[in-house]
């Protein structure tokens, strides 16, 4: 990314990321880090940083380790559940630094030139990690080490004057184009400022004009405002080979490609995850393709080997009963033999044997000696039968040294039932491999298909669901939504619960009608707002909740008292609702001309779908738990686990069986 991007990509960020909580960090690759944000009533954001490379918001998540390595675990030791304060570019450089405040402030300190870097500071800008350590004579990247900005180059030139710009001119001695880059533009924004300009690109700088540096710098102006005011986020496209590529990424239309095709983008952080992160993803894809197919191909090795031991087995039965039946059929002339070479044993020796049939060989003497190829110093004579090599041993005679051709055969024809077991295992596994390989892919395919996220209605971004009896019941999020729930989406005619603990949402039971609020909807209300409380963290079953009307809920203290942000004084008589329990259903609800994730009571759930499951106050994180709950509920892969846990109450969950429920809930009201 250029400094111009840089610039535009903090600008964008600062409207998406600040107070947003931090979660988790990851470390997907050696240079890139991933952090996990929450913000109230929008849920999950990804925040993607490539050393060196690019800093952005992505819908492309890439898969994580299974051990995560060092640096990510320690940002989570440090930031996660700190908010973000503030992200801003240090002087128009490459350099980002973004504040986390928790118990104590922290910077994350992000460096986009060269290699790049993502360094960890702590209050006092000391370096608690880097992601890389790295020694510069005047500048140190590690832990302990106060962190030091890289010298300046130039000027900051989107904060600068005419006489600033004619100092850096005059002291220049390259043309302009190459000076305004050497000052954080780079060689496209520079050309592209130029174009602004009558001023001749290759023009030495020292040569400028005063009228010409009032131009150009009027003509800085003019690239900024369209960068702060009227951006068109795109994708520069080029053909080569009949294919369609991208080639770059701006933030503005550009007079350089006002000839090529662009896609276009409502905002330049889509624009940058689109052009970085697809890429990446196709890499990812083919990597995984290829650790399969390597891992795969390990058994079709041992297969091939094994389809070729098979063969082997084969050739050997049918060779050792050819030689043991053409034996056979020359036995006579064999015999002869071997009564010769026994009666020649008792005067010479094995050497002067085999000396005297190469002798009678060559003068053709003795014709029933041609069959013999050679004779070894143990007595073994190599023959040429017809069409095959057969070994006979003097010492045993004829039969003894034919049983062990067919012993041969025999062994082999054992063995053959193993090797065909074998193969038949090794090719269930090929096929069990290919099978984990089509579903690791498409798994793949899912987690990294780019979802458009789904405009949430202003009740989706509270907590919500509809009763028994057709009202709208609503519960805060935390202190915000909290007062937002009474002050925003209330009236006279609704009625306010509260659970009687603390740490409870403010709910509310939205009257639109003259009459009264049936009992039934008051229960599910009770049953919702101990749910979402404390209760559920503390692992009760069933707890208390009170209504009033909202008449008596007051945002004035009583004397001498102090309310925090999100609470409210109740002045009256509460009526109580006993022992409601701490449980919801949660699944896939037609509402409002839509499909969407809807938790509240089970009954309530119940009536509006068959589509659920229930969940009750457990161990599970839930991260892991709405995995399991978003297969069960979702066949259509509508939504995402940010929908479901943005649904569940805090804290750690379990499912609990419709048949147990119906065994302890059966009568409820």
């Amino acid at each position: 990314m250029s400094n111009v991007d840089i610039h535009t990509i903090v600008n964008e960020l600062n409207n998406e990321i600040i107070n947003t909580r931090i979660d988790k960090a990851y470390q997907p690759t050696y240079d890139t880090i991933r952090i996990k944000l929450r913000k109230a009533g929008e849920g999950r954001k990804d925040l993607v940083i490539q050393a060196g490379v690019r800093i952005h918001l992505t819908d492309y998540p890439q898969p994580n380790p299974t051990l995560p390595p060092n640096f990510p675990m320690l940002l989570r030791k440090h930031l996660s559940g700190g908010s973000i304060t503030s992200i801003k570019q240090h002087n128009f450089d490459r350099i980002i630094e973004i504040n986390v405040q928790k118990k104590e402030k922290y910077t994350l300190i992000v460096e986009l030139f060269d290699k790049g870097n993502v360094i960890l500071l702590d209050k006092e800008r000391k370096i608690i990690s880097p992601l890389k350590h790295k020694h510069w004579h005047d500048r140190k990247i590690t832990a302990h080490e106060e962190y030091k900005y890289p010298p300046e180059k130039g000027i900051n030139i989107n904060n600068t004057n005419p006489e600033e710009l004619k100092s850096i001119m005059l002291e220049s001695d390259r043309d302009v184009t190459r000076t305004l880059a050497m000052n954080g533009l780079g060689g496209l924004y520079s050309e592209e400022i130029i174009s602004y300009t009558t001023i001749n690109k290759e023009k030495i700088a020292q040569e400028l004009t005063d009228t010409e540096i009032n131009e150009l710098y009027n003509a800085i102006n003019t690239l900024f405002d369209k960068i702060e005011h009227h951006k068109q986020p795109q994708i520069i496209k080029e053909t080569i080979n009949n294919q369609q590529k991208n080639k770059d990424l701006v933030p503005i239309s550009l007079n350089k490609y006002k000839n090529n095709e662009v896609e276009k983008y409502e905002n330049f952080n889509k624009a940058a995850d689109e052009f970085y992160s697809k890429k990446i993803v196709n890499d990812i894809k083919t990597q995984e393709e290829n650790l399969w197919t390597k891992r795969i191909g390990k058994y079709q090795k041992r297969l091939q080997m094994q389809e070729e031991t098979l063969d082997g087995f084969y050739k050997t039965i049918d060779d050792t009963q050819h030689k043991g039946d053409i034996i056979y059929a020359h036995y006579n002339e064999i015999q002869e033999i071997i009564n010769i070479i026994n009666d020649a044993r008792k005067k010479y020796s094995w050497k002067e044997i085999s000396s005297i049939i190469k002798k009678a060989k060559k003068e053709g003497n003795m014709p029933q000696l041609e069959i013999i190829e050679s004779i070894d110093k143990m007595g073994v004579i190599n023959m040429h039968l017809e069409d095959t090599h057969v070994q006979i041993d003097s010492n045993i005679g004829i039969p003894e040294s034919t049983e062990k051709y067919y012993n041969k055969g025999k062994k082999a024809k054992r063995k053959i039932s193993g090797v065909k077991i074998a193969i038949e295992n090794t090719k269930k596994e090929i096929k069990k491999l290919e099978h984990k390989k089509d579903i690791a892919i498409d798994e793949l395919k899912q987690k990294q298909q780019r979802k458009e996220k789904r405009e949430l209605k202003w009740y989706e971004k509270l907590r919500w669901f509809i009763s028994r009896d057709g009202y709208l019941v609503i519960g805060g999020r935390d202190a915000n939504s909290n007062d937002q729930v009474v002050k925003k989406y209330s009236k006279n005619n609704d009625i306010y619960l509260h659970c009687d603990i603390h740490g409870a949402p403010s709910t509310i039971v939205q009257n639109n009608s003259d009459e009264e609020i049936p009992e039934t909807t008051l229960y599910d209300a009770a049953c919702f707002a101990s749910s979402y409380s404390s209760a559920w963290t503390e692992g009760f079953s069933s707890y208390d909740s009170y209504w009033v009307t909202l008449d008596q809920v007051s945002k004035t203290p009583n004397p001498g008292e102090f309310l925090k942000k999100g609470a409210f004084v109740i002045r009256g008589k509460k009526n109580f609702i006993r022992n409601v329990p701490v449980l919801i259903g949660i699944g896939v609800v037609e509402y409002d001309n839509d499909k969407r994730i809807m938790a509240g009571p089970v009954e309530c759930v119940k009536n509006m779908t068959d589509n659920f499951v229930i969940v009750k106050p457990g161990f599970t994180k839930k991260e892991r738990i709405s995995k399991e709950i978003l297969n069960k509920i979702d066949s259509e892969k509508i939504f995402n686990i940010d929908d479901i846990v943005r649904n569940l109450p805090s804290g750690k969950c379990d499912l609990l069986d419709i048949r147990e429920y119906n065994q302890k809930y059966g009568k409820i009201r």
